[in-house]
């Protein structure tokens, strides 16, 4: 039997748990106080649903489920699909499901909460999990701008109740992208081949992004504007609309206005047209927060209004701002942070449990306390106590020795 985890997943010591509940509790309590509602799904999607679903390269990274028992051999014999569901690889698909199955007993518009697990077939590697936490709002039924303003709002409001320092909301759309590449000369039908290119311009730069779409046989003309326009970078809402007009980024202008006014200095706001984002399902505005004290992305989302519609048959409005759970929870671990928990106490009893259980809990309202049978190697036991985080212990005649105080 092997002891260590399955590659691409992990364990957590009672101290990590412990600061990945409060986070979870922190961020929770931030969108339920904004009124949004929590869901839970299942972590088994049907395959059907999962391969159709536009998640980009996500769509590589599926654990798929074989089917089971006789389903198995006669696909085994037959040369058929061997499997009927997968792991869910993001929150959105199985929260485009719950609606369409659920639409008649919810509110509309709906405003849902999901903190959970989602699975991806990664090569792991530092940051890259197979298995991992993500926290998503989201908002159903909403095509208005303001639909975006609030769902922004909410996810920096929970990730300042974090402390995890100065961060940056970049903000994009993709109609707006769009607009301007095919004023550029690019035809509609190769757009979104056009835009998995654009989205690697940070890893390999305008030359390789403009070289990339030469390869793949786009006018030459086209790429010569877009490469023009990437020496620029970045551009401003005002350069936007000097190629595409005012009436194409109205839209985009008032969510990002409004977004630097709610945000009054605590954090950036800022539109980056070289912002794409990966997932196909996105048909309109998107974001991400960017941590500038290390370099990454904690938060993404945008728009989805056609991914509902594949279930209903017809289009329903959404958009979703997901917390990269994972990377929040390595920043503030390398930060030591501790979030006000109570003290974690231990409390011995030699031949008296009872009375010494009854000792613990007149202790609980200041601390929580662990009751343990006093050891024989004391000292050790103490130490290990101390490095898992305890902060003292109890005799047991109640004597409260804290261990900063030795």
């Amino acid at each position: 039997m092997k002891i260590k985890c399955v590659k691409g997943t992990r364990d957590f010591l009672p101290e990590e748990a412990e600061l990945r509940e409060s986070i979870q509790q922190k961020i929770f309590e931030v969108y339920r106080q904004n009124g949004f509602s929590r869901i839970m799904t299942p972590a088994v999607e049907d395959i059907e649903n999962l391969d159709k679903s536009d998640g980009g390269d996500n769509l590589n990274l599926i654990f798929k489920i074989l089917k089971r028992g006789d389903k198995l051999q006669k696909a085994l014999q037959d040369g058929g699909e061997l499997c009927d569901m997968g792991l869910r690889y993001d929150l959105t698909l199985p929260l485009t499901r719950y609606f369409a199955a659920n639409r008649a007993s919810l509110p509309y518009p709906f405003k849902a909460i999901q903190t959970d697990k989602v699975y991806r077939a990664e090569n792991p590697q530092k940051g890259r999990l197979r298995e991992f936490m993500q926290c998503d709002i989201d908002v159903i039924g909403d095509p208005e701008p303001e639909c975006e303003i609030e769902l922004i709002a909410v996810t920096a409001k929970a990730l300042m109740s974090l402390e995890i320092g100065d961060f940056t909301v970049r903000i994009n759309d993709r109609a707006v992208l769009s607009a301007m590449l095919s004023a550029m000369g690019f035809e509609k039908d190769t757009l979104s081949s056009v835009c998995v290119s654009f989205d690697k311009l940070d890893k390999i730069g305008a030359g390789g992004v403009a070289e990339e779409l030469c390869e793949k046989g786009l006018p030459k003309n086209a790429v010569d504007k877009l490469s023009e326009t990437l020496e620029k970078l970045p551009l401003s809402i005002a350069d936007v609309k000097k190629i595409v007009g005012d009436e194409a980024v109205a839209r985009l202008e008032k969510i990002i206005t409004d977004s630097q006014k709610i945000a009054a200095g605590r954090y950036g706001v800022e539109f980056d047209i070289s912002l794409v984002r990966g997932q196909g399902y996105y048909t309109g505005t998107v974001f991400e927060i960017r941590s500038v004290n290390f370099g990454s992305s904690v938060a993404g989302g945008g728009r989805y209004d056609k991914l509902i519609g594949k279930f209903l048959g017809e289009d329903i409005p959404a958009c979703g701002f997901s917390i990269g759970f994972e990377r929040i929870f390595s920043i503030l671990s390398d930060m030591g942070r501790k979030f006000g928990a109570k003290p974690k106490l231990a409390i011995f009893y030699e031949d008296n449990f009872s009375e010494v259980y009854e000792k613990a809990e007149s202790l609980r309202e200041q601390f929580d306390v662990a009751i343990y049978k006093k050891p024989k190697k004391l000292g050790a036991f103490l130490n290990r106590l101390q490095s898992g985080g305890f902060a003292g212990f109890a005799y047991p005649d109640g004597n409260i020795k804290m261990f900063d105080a030795e």
